[in-house]
């Protein structure tokens, strides 16, 4: 399954104004895995996610997917096997219906009427989403948009899912729900977040992004009993390994 593997070799990036974003950033996913990339604001976690499927271009260095480097040439495999939800579903659903968004990328793949439609409703039927198929994605909640942009993502049957920020904005119950259907993918994920809880429930391996550089990339849990470490890159321990105040206060 080598077509599934992400490499990341010495990834620079530098937007126009001069800020430098990625500095010599290196990793290799393998297939099945489910890693978070977790950092503060302004770290480099949603640039470094927008490399993963051509959307910016390096600076320097390389990302390649399976024996392909990530270039001009290679846009459109790369797109059919990473798949990206971006962090606001506002930029992913443009169509007047939700079964029009979702139909959109195997429309592209030149798939016909019978093979869209059976793509689109088991989409939207993996993310329980079916029954909004005729509504128009600006009339949605935010939990329901999250799940829509999701199965448009899912409808072109990528091997690699890429997300960034899938839980902000969500109510806790709608959290605890994409949680439990995540778990269900047997995609690679790599996922962006400042969800610490939620890593804790989907990803057996943490990278600690800080000022564009990778500061730790290991176990999950190992990482995150590292108080010192999590303090350096301006994060603090998921809160379910805090203390309880009240349960630890002195009487």
């Amino acid at each position: 399954m080598s077509h599934h593997i992400i490499e990341v070799n010495n990834l620079q990036y530098t937007y126009p104004d001069g800020t430098r974003a990625l500095r010599g950033v290196s990793f290799r996913i393998v297939h099945g895995a489910s890693v978070a990339i977790v950092g503060a604001n302004g770290a480099g976690k949603s640039t470094l996610l927008l490399h993963l499927n051509g959307y910016l271009n390096p600076t320097d260095g390389s990302v390649r997917i399976g024996d392909l480097p990530v270039t001009k040439k290679t846009l459109k495999y790369v797109r059919r096997t990473v798949g990206m939800v971006f962090q606001d579903p506002d930029d992913q659903l443009f169509m007047p219906t939700v079964y029009d968004d979702v139909a959109f990328g195997p429309l592209n793949l030149g798939l016909g009427p019978e093979d869209v439609d059976t793509r689109v409703m088991n989409a939207l039927s993996i993310v329980a989403a079916s029954h909004l198929k005729n509504r128009p994605p600006y009339k949605l909640s935010g939990g329901e948009k999250r799940s829509v942009s999701i199965a448009s993502v899912l409808s072109m049957s990528p091997d690699i899912l890429v997300m960034d920020e899938p839980t902000s904005d969500l109510d806790p119950k709608t959290r605890r729900e994409l949680i439990e259907l995540l778990k269900t993918f047997e995609h690679t994920k790599i996922i962006a977040t400042h969800d610490l809880d939620m890593v804790l429930d989907l990803c057996e391996r943490t990278i600690i992004l800080h000022k564009g550089q990778i500061t730790a990339d290991g176990p999950t849990v190992e990482i995150f009993q590292n108080e010192a470490l999590l303090a350096e890159s301006r994060l603090e321990q998921p809160l379910r390994m805090q203390s309880c105040p009240v349960c630890c206060r002195s009487t």
